[in-house]
């Protein structure tokens, strides 16, 4: 699998900055190596970032060729190749880069979680699988990662991802979701993950 982009999530209590895309270009080998060291942290007792299910969801139309539902009155900021839905501890991050092949469950696992397991902090991986979608088949990968540390406490949380994986046409479309550990939105992640429609 290709992936060219590159995105920063920025969690606003927490400064979380994730890179998608071509990670290991975008983050120091040396760096890295110091992420990959270190060690998971305990997950929330009673995790923040329960998505409420009164939650209103609106249509996002990206000039790169998708729409799919997010979350309305989130923190929205547009990029080049896509944007970023951000309240509070949760994320949402889509990104748009060109790529030759579709990708599979063999090359996510030997391009992906690398990529992932030395940019991220003390990932753990969960699943990496195709699942069929409305949209066609995608590529899902699960897994956990620490929080970038906080600023002024230092404090890092447990956060579970998911990211599908669209291809259609030489073109690749990310889509994270993050929260903290053992938040409760999987309808809602569903729903989003569900949503998304090629134009």
């Amino acid at each position: 699998m290709t992936r060219t982009s590159s995105t920063t999530r920025t969690l606003p209590t927490l400064t979380l900055a994730v890179a998608l895309g071509t990670m290991g270009a975008f983050f120091p080998a040396i760096a890295g190596q110091a992420v990959a060291a270190e060690k998971a942290v305990p997950a929330e007792k009673n995790p923040p970032g329960d998505i409420p299910d009164s939650q209103v969801f609106i249509d996002y139309a990206s000039s790169q060729g998708f729409t799919m539902k997010v979350p309305e009155g989130w923190a929205r900021s547009d990029r080049a190749d896509g944007a970023s839905f951000i309240d509070k501890l949760d994320g949402v991050v889509v990104s748009a880069s060109k790529a030759a092949t579709a990708p599979s469950v063999e090359s996510a696992k030997a391009t992906s979680v690398p990529e992932l397991e030395k940019a991220e902090r003390a990932v753990k991986l969960t699943a990496v699988k195709e699942v069929k979608l409305p949209a066609g088949p995608a590529i899902r990968i699960v897994y956990t990662s620490n929080s970038e540390p906080n600023a002024v406490t230092n404090k890092q949380i447990r956060l579970e991802n998911e990211r599908y994986l669209y291809f259609k046409d030489g073109k690749l479309v990310t889509l994270e979701l993050y929260a903290p550990k053992g938040a409760d939105n999987v309808d809602q992640w569903q729903l989003m993950s569900n949503s998304f429609t090629w134009k």
